[in-house]
């Protein structure tokens, strides 16, 4: 059995209630896994109009595996080398296979100017603290959403010269 085909591409606004759908089953399964406090997910997470409007706000992914939409990926370009990592989200069919570090993979990847890459996940989400932290983010941080959950702040600092990362802390 051969590995499938991860890749990355722009998301097309015709993808967008594709995306909203595959999104909302993703962020869903927090839930049907015991570990989300209630139903729910990030803003617009299951938003056709969201997803359609990010595609015009930051540059999003499809993530696709064998050519067949699985998932999505939202970056914002914060300027000095600086990027945001504002949403990624896989169809939870394939879920536990390491397609998601592949994913990040390809982000690092499609990204060779980023000197600093920055996200949040909220606090009670060990299941994403972990998978992060496995990929070299490090816990900075902690901020409240107004009407929404505690979140932890992450950073992954990458080497110019090299393209790896480093700890949060160090300098260039």
């Amino acid at each position: 059995m051969t590995a499938p085909k991860v890749a990355l591409r722009r998301a097309r606004p015709e993808e967008a209630a594709a995306l909203a759908e595959i999104s909302g089953r993703a962020f869903d399964s927090d839930l049907a896994l015991g570990v989300a406090p209630g139903p729910g997910g990030p803003p617009g997470y299951a938003s056709t109009e969201w997803q359609a409007r990010m595609m015009g706000a930051g540059r999003y992914h499809a993530l696709t595996i064998d050519e067949a939409l699985a998932g999505g990926a939202l970056v914002f370009d914060m300027g000095g080398g600086h990027l945001e990592l504002g949403r990624l989200f896989l169809d939870p069919a394939w879920h536990r296979r390491g397609i998601g570090k592949q994913a990040m993979a390809l982000l690092f990847a499609a990204y060779p100017q980023a000197q600093r890459w920055t996200l949040d996940t909220p606090t009670w989400n060990r299941r994403t603290r972990a998978f992060y932290e496995a990929l070299g983010f490090l816990a900075v941080g902690e901020k409240r959403e107004v009407g929404g959950p505690d979140l932890v702040l992450y950073e992954r600092r990458v080497s110019p010269s090299r393209g790896r990362a480093g700890p949060a802390g160090a300098s260039r």
